[in-house]
């Protein structure tokens, strides 16, 4: 008999149906209300039948002015009961209104119009119990009012007609209420079955939009998030900031300590990002990959202040159980509307920050700026015109000398691409090499080098070396490594001559893939080199995994080496390590007499460098080589 407010879901779905029924509801008792009256209107005093039914009239009629002002509105759970409490305490005191009416009617008229009243009481009460099935406890209300007094009085009657119809009514309503109840549980299962649905519903949303190792929000939730703000940054006029994360040294981590070292590591820096960040929301975007939504950022200045806060924030050691991790945290980041204008420009161009981070100012946060985007436009330029190029003719290859500085004789010669295009004309390789790998074209372009390469040094005299760089995509796929190998059967060269150079990040990408083709070309014959020894994170624990017949120290350990004492341990560390695990060392970017006279006393011997010679075409190094044979060196060193 009362509003149950246990199930706030149950009362907004009650109200909601209840008040598409009200309209009707009213509509059926004020017609029948109506032609009552109009049977009594002779019979009985005119304030019985146009007072009193006016008077009605016009509270049911403020009763639909209600419904119509509220029928759109979405009501809360205490909005829904409030409403429908006060329906329970109006149908009371309405039948009540209704039923002393109607009575008072009855002195009035004859057996006809008795009867007329006896049948506006039932069809009426009939008519709401349907009206009212969703508000139950107000149907009982009216149904306990109405046909209580209705039976009661026409049974007191005793006339044989009047009981006979007041017990079929009170059959028919009792059958009614069964009925009711019946579709009422139907109505509320059916209500209690959307909300398990809907609440599964939302249990498979948040954790399809949710990271399960991390907890935080994972890539679909953050492009959809990203548009979501976006859209509120255009409507408001305001800027919004995307940041873009990776961290550096994080496979080292898995490859040392194993993957659930790695996952605890990434739930760390999760923990760290959440309670270091209080304006701003990050994602999981997978893998080592993070990324941080910044609703209303401050100006460019504080925002990399803040980004390079956060970046050191991760940078602190993790303690482990099996020992304390060190990573850093690269960032890019991009602001809309400043140089982006769409979610897709905004993600690619804090990723292209980003790449830029990692490589000039790794460990910290890099934003998007007009050079950048000057940069993005010439390399989709230099992209467009590579697809299109001629590569065959366009490509030559140049020879930098690798020199033994005991003696002065040449050991070899590093392989260099040059690309002369008709378009742009000369194009750096440090320029169309890393677009053409991010482009996925880099095979297309080390197949005809490799063959130049090799035409070149098929002339030279033994046992002057080959050494030529080949990248992850050459070795990340069988079909890759057979085309090398391919080539090099085809050539005629020596394979035992040729140093084929990887560069670390080749094993960031497939390790067991690129180690089974490294294994491959050196049971072929070629020695392996690993370039730009470190300058990584994995160096060292990559070593013992690999057929490596030697490494090259990078340029810069080399530069200045005769003033930087760190750089002076690096490459004495690094001469050491060769030795002892009989690695040949070549050391890169000798430019000057004073580096090359620090290298000496450290014990270095392969050198290629400025210093010695620049890049040089295929007549120019024969002649290079000819004056520098071990047999008749005469550079003095």
């Amino acid at each position: 008999m009362s509003v149950q407010s246990e199930n706030p879901e149950l009362l907004k779905a009650q109200y909601r149906a209840f008040t598409r029924q009200m309209p009707m509801m009213y509509f059926i008792l004020l017609s029948s209300t109506w032609a009552l009256a109009m049977t009594h209107v002779s019979l009985a005093p005119v304030w019985l039948t146009i007072g009193v039914p006016s008077v009605l009239t016009f509270g049911c009629l403020l009763r639909v002015l209600f419904w119509f002002r509220t029928r759109n509105v979405t009501p809360s759970p205490e909005f829904a009961h409030a409403a429908l409490q006060r329906t329970n305490r109006l149908a009371g005191l309405i039948a009540v209104a209704f039923t002393l009416w109607s009575f008072a009617l009855i002195p009035y008229g004859d057996a006809y119009t008795r009867s007329h009243v006896a049948f506006y009481m039932a069809i009426t009460v009939i008519s709401c119990i349907f009206c009212l099935m969703y508000v139950r406890s107000a149907a009982f209300i009216v149904t306990l009012i109405v046909n209580g007094a209705f039976i009661a009085f026409f049974v007191s009657t005793a006339q044989p007609t009047f009981v006979a119809i007041a017990i079929n009514i009170l059959l028919v309503c009792a059958g009614m209420m069964t009925i009711l109840l019946t579709n009422y549980r139907n109505f509320e299962s059916m209500v209690v079955a959307k909300q398990r649905s809907d609440a599964l519903s939302c249990e498979n949303f948040r954790l399809a939009n949710l990271d399960s190792l991390t907890g935080l929000a994972n890539r679909r939730a953050f492009f959809a998030d990203l548009e979501y703000e976006l859209e509120k940054a255009r409507a408001s006029g305001n800027r919004l900031a995307l940041g873009v994360m990776d961290l550096d040294g994080f496979k080292p981590v898995n490859d040392l300590y194993g993957h659930s070292v790695g996952d605890r590591l990434l739930i760390e820096v999760a923990n760290r990002l959440s309670n270091t960040l209080t304006a701003s929301t990050p994602y999981r975007l997978g893998g080592d990959e993070f990324a941080i939504i910044a609703a209303l950022p401050p100006e460019d200045a504080q925002l990399v202040i803040n980004a390079n806060r956060v970046s050191a924030r991760l940078r602190e050691p993790y303690p482990m159980p099996e020992g304390t991790v060190h990573v850093s945290a690269s960032m890019g980041i991009a602001v809309f509307p400043d140089l982006a204008l769409n979610r897709e420009q905004l993600f690619d161009r804090a990723d292209y920050a980003l790449y830029h981070a990692k490589k000039r100012l790794r460990g910290g946060a890099v934003l998007f700026n007009t050079d950048h985007e000057h940069q993005i436009n010439l390399e989709a330029r230099i992209e467009s015109v590579l697809k299109q190029a001629d590569l065959e003719k366009e490509l030559s290859v140049v020879f930098q000398p690798i020199v033994d500085i005991r003696d002065g004789s040449t050991i070899g010669f590093e392989a260099l691409a040059r690309w002369d295009s008709p378009t742009l004309g000369k194009v750096s390789p440090a320029s169309f090499i890393p677009i053409a790998e991010r482009a996925g074209m880099i095979g297309s372009l080390t197949r005809p080098l490799f063959r130049k390469a090799l035409d070149a040094a098929i002339s030279w005299d033994a046992p002057l070396r080959l050494s030529f760089n080949l990248s992850a995509h050459d070795l990340n796929a069988a079909d890759g490594v057979l085309a090398i190998i391919g080539i090099i059967e085809t050539s005629g060269f020596d394979p035992k001559r040729l140093d084929l150079e990887i560069t670390e990040t080749a094993f960031t990408h497939d390790f067991e893939q690129v180690t089974q083709s490294v294994e491959t070309l050196r049971r072929l014959g070629c020695g392996i080199s690993l370039d730009d020894f470190g300058t990584g994170y994995s160096s060292l624990t990559r070593l013992h995994a690999l057929p490596l017949t030697k490494f090259k120290i990078d340029r810069s350990f080399v530069t200045n080496l005769h003033q930087s004492p760190a750089s002076y341990k690096i490459v004495k560390s690094l001469l050491t390590l060769s030795a002892d695990m009989g690695l040949d060392c070549v050391i890169e970017g000798v430019e000057t007499e004073e580096e090359l006279e620090a290298l000496k006393a450290l014990g270095g011997t392969s050198v290629q460098g400025y210093l010695f010679s620049p890049p040089l075409p295929e007549e120019q190094a024969m002649e290079f080589a000819a004056r520098t044979s071990r047999e008749d060196s005469k550079i003095a060193v």
